[in-house]
């Protein structure tokens, strides 16, 4: 039997443990929203030649004509719904920003009542599956940015900055498919495949995107830094800061 001592510290080494893991989450989503927060309101530098920020995608009212702000509040909430309400970043920022709970086996604080997501504002969380619909929307006009990013004023040919958004677009499409609601959608929620409509199409493909999902996390991560590299090489293009390096 345990004694209380080795209790005490096996549960301090446990409040120890799980800091390694929030901190990089704070640094890195905290970084990003800030960067992004800023290119967001800053309304200028989005676009050179055929390169369109993916943060101004679709652009909308860029002469301001009805809208007085920066184009990218118009379409700011349909990735960010996406990303906000995504199981992986809830689970990631309520640990981080929120201890709650700090992670797996680690108690909360004492007297706060766990409500889940059933109060507001986190009861718009279950509205994720309605902001992938809107993501797949902006993923075919971002597919669309990265092919005409091939398309130069001297013809067809290939800039650092195709690739750049042409990498871009195809982080943010994994990350889209090995989506846990994408998952559910397509097959997830079934209990007999052989019972339904188009039931081995379903099967398979459930299958691909299971495998998918099971690295949702990292695609998590590196299409959130692909997609803030691909508007800062525009802005830097924009901007005069760098040249584009035409490879073809």
């Amino acid at each position: 039997m345990a004694s209380v001592g080795d209790a005490r510290l096996g549960s301090a080494a446990q409040q120890q443990a799980w800091w390694p893991q929030v901190i990089p989450v704070i640094l890195g989503l905290g970084a990003f929203a800030v960067y992004a927060t800023l290119r967001a309101f800053e309304g200028a530098y989005f676009q050179w030649g055929p390169y369109l920020s993916p943060f101004y995608s679709p652009l909308i009212d860029v002469h301001h004509k009805y809208w007085p702000f920066s184009p990218a509040l118009l379409i700011l909430g349909g990735p960010l719904g996406f990303r906000v309400t995504c199981y992986y970043y809830r689970k990631a920022y309520y640990r981080a920003f929120f201890l709650d709970p700090p992670a797996c086996a680690a108690p909360e604080k004492p007297g706060r009542r766990y409500r889940g997501e059933t109060r507001f504002p986190f009861i718009l969380q279950n509205a994720h599956r309605y902001f992938l619909y809107l993501a797949v929307i902006f993923m075919a006009f971002l597919w669309h940015d990265a092919v005409r990013s091939f398309f130069f004023e001297d013809g067809i040919g290939v800039g650092v900055g195709s690739i750049v958004l042409l990498v871009n677009v195809s982080l943010l499409s994994l990350y889209l498919v090995s989506c846990h609601s994408l998952r559910h959608l397509v097959g997830g929620k079934l209990d007999c495949f052989s019972c339904t409509t188009f039931g081995r199409p379903r099967y398979k493909t459930w299958r691909s995107l299971s495998a998918l999902n099971e690295h949702h996390m990292l695609f998590a991560w590196i299409s959130l830094f692909g997609v803030g590299l691909a508007d800062f090489y525009v802005r830097l293009v924009s901007s005069g800061a760098i040249r584009d390096l035409r490879l073809l």
